[in-house]
């Protein structure tokens, strides 16, 4: 029950100085922008239009400062206050409407682009090999969904959304204080660029403690997955305070981290306000001078001043933006690392459909292993012939369920051939091969939906008949009907609300439904009460008439009638024979025949002992 940790999660990110750390950023924020928002130009532009117009309201509001002070002190009219709270209540209304208008557009171009990227990684990883997910913790794929993908919801919906609006309000202030008076403008800015070094230096650390925050929050997801998924095992163990103790000392990590970058977030802002009040202490000396001077008017001055201090907060929300895109830019690489994924089982240029004529099997001088080094089957040939029933037997890590891997091209052999009717595997499309297969593995599979659309997972266009002769021939008919809402009900995550050999039976009725001519079984009885098992049987023996069936049986009562039957040790083919041919050698397939309860047979004479172990 440990947990593993996610082989795919992104180590540390290495500390990034200055161009270095700007050369890491920008390829990524590049992609962002040509693959994702791209598409989204023109509302972008409106969005942006917006924005502008929002930051001229600003602008304005500064200015109206100056007719204020200077009319109040040279005692104006009652009127000429009138239009002037008016033209302040329109020009509020302009950029209440204008903000919302640009925000709302950046937020759904945001929450578009990562519901296109969470399309995109779930499509890519449907066509990662299998090999992919056995090396990668579940946690950490649903991490890349979850959690990357709100971080990167924040890019697009807040960051982007915060450089459009608060840069054109930046902007917009900025120019008006020059305009006004360029030297006090430059007075009031000149502490500024001291904030460039301390914030980027925040970016760095940012960035560090988010690609270890990620990776942790995949151990802890994978953790919670085995967790709930293991639940009857860890009450049935005793083990609850265990897996307490190891949630606690996970979330204590993530508590850590997070709360490092909380706090690397929050510098920013004390740096800013001291700097901003240096800014102002400066601007109010020098221009206070002036204007007791009479080198100014009071309302110029209070509207310099008024200029500078509505351009502090989006200058803060700038300052901020760094550490939030540099927290975000970790989870965009192991999003990229997804979508970029290649599939080594695939198609090759110019592969043709498979024609099953009669669907004979043939493992040809077959050699693989999973890792390098360590070799699962070793230089072996196994025939299936067509229409016939061929069993896998021996004891478990003999190599019998990597057979059966290799024939729908999960995996592909390092060396030699598996061939269906003659044709190499690798040669034909991937469609029409795993088209042309069945298979019912030990592992059941059902999907948290309707009894009826799991049986009729490979062919969606099943009739209702069609399903429930499949569901009858599997023995699974009479107790669906008998749910509260028959084949409507739904089964739960991984088939949680039926029992073991429930699922199994609705496993077979897929298999059924399909109709394919070549059939794999690997140990598709295995969870049956005797009285089922013993149903499904007799559905299955009339299934095989006519197709080829390869199966993998551990209990060989269920393999006795078998035409062929490979006997495995170690990857390597030992004894080939029928049941009582095998019997008679008093070899490897006897004694685990013995194992299990079963009789021994007469021994068979030397020439035939030859001739089986050839």
């Amino acid at each position: 029950m440990t947990a593993p940790v996610p082989t795919s999660a992104a180590p540390a990110t290495p500390k990034r100085k200055g161009f270095a750390l700007y050369r890491a950023t920008w390829p990524l924020v590049r992609r962002l922008l040509r693959d994702y928002m791209k598409k989204h130009t023109l509302r972008i532009a409106v969005a942006f239009l917006f924005m502008g117009l929002a930051a001229g309201a600003m602008v304005v509001m500064a200015n109206f400062l100056q007719p204020i002070i200077d009319g109040a002190m040279r005692g104006g009219s009652m009127n000429e206050l009138y239009w002037l709270g008016a033209s302040i209540i329109a020009v509020f209304a302009i950029k209440a409407v204008a903000s919302y208008t640009g925000d709302m557009m950046m937020q759904y171009i945001g929450h578009r682009t990562v519901a296109d990227i969470q399309s995109g990684m779930y499509a890519r990883l449907m066509r990662a090999d299998l090999d992919h997910f056995h090396n990668t913790a579940a946690g950490q794929l649903i991490a890349n969904f979850l959690s990357d993908a709100t971080k990167l919801r924040t890019v697009f919906s807040d960051t982007f959304t915060g450089i459009g609006r608060d840069s054109l309000a930046v902007i917009g202030l900025v120019a008006y204080m020059f305009y006004t008076d360029w030297l006090l403008a430059c007075v009031g800015f000149f502490i500024f660029p001291l904030a460039v070094w301390p914030v980027a230096k925040l970016g760095r650390k940012m960035r560090k403690v988010s690609a270890n925050t990620q990776a942790e929050m995949a151990q802890f997801t994978t953790l919670l997955d085995e967790g709930f998924t293991g639940i009857r095992h860890v009450k049935a163990y005793g083990m609850e305070r265990y897996e307490s103790g190891r949630a606690d000392t996970v979330v204590n990590r993530l508590f850590k981290l997070n709360f490092r970058a909380a706090r690397v977030r929050t510098a920013s802002e004390p740096i800013l306000e001291f700097l901003a009040g240096l800014a102002i202490v400066s601007v109010l000396l020098y221009g206070g001078w002036q204007v007791i001077h009479g080198g100014r008017t009071p309302g110029t001055f209070f509207a310099f001043i008024g200029a500078l201090l509505l351009a502090y907060e989006p200058v803060r929300k700038l300052a901020k933006l760094n550490a939030n895109l540099q927290d975000a830019l970790p989870a965009a690489e192991r999003v990229f690392a997804v979508l970029d994924l290649e599939a080594k089982i695939k198609d090759k240029p110019g592969a043709v459909p498979l024609v099953v004529k009669s669907g004979a099997v043939r493992l040809e001088a077959v050699t693989f292993a999973y890792h390098r080094g360590t070799k699962t089957l070793s230089d072996i040939t196994i025939d299936v012939p067509a229409g016939k029933t061929v069993a896998l037997v021996g004891a478990s890590g003999a190599g019998k369920s990597t057979v059966l891997n290799l024939i729908p091209r999960f995996y592909d052999v390092d060396a030699g051939r598996v061939l269906v009717d003659g044709q190499d595997v690798r040669e034909v499309t991937l469609a029409s091969l795993r088209g042309a297969i069945g298979l019912v593995s030990q592992e059941t599979t059902l999907f948290d939906d309707t009894i009826r659309a799991n049986i009729a997972y490979g062919r969606p266009g099943a009739s209702e008949a069609e399903i429930v002769a499949a569901a009858r021939s599997a023995a699974a008919h009479d107790f669906i009907v008998a749910l509260p809402d028959g084949y409507e009900t739904r089964v739960g995550g991984l088939g949680a609300k039926l029992s073991g050999g429930q699922r199994q039976r609705v496993a077979i009725a897929r298999a059924i439904l399909k109709n394919a001519p070549i059939l794999l079984l690997d140990e598709a009885t295995s969870a049956l009460d005797t009285e089922s098992e013993r149903q499904v049987q007799t559905a299955l023996r009339a299934l095989m008439q006519g197709r080829t069936t390869l199966v993998i049986a551990h209990r060989l009562s269920t393999v006795i009638d078998a035409d062929l039957i490979y006997v495995l040790e170690a990857g390597q083919v030992k004894e080939r024979g029928t049941h009582r041919e095998l019997l008679a050698l008093r070899g490897l397939y006897a004694s685990l025949y013995a194992q299990q309860g079963g009789e021994a047979a007469e021994p068979a004479p030397a020439s035939v002992v030859r001739q089986l172990r050839a």
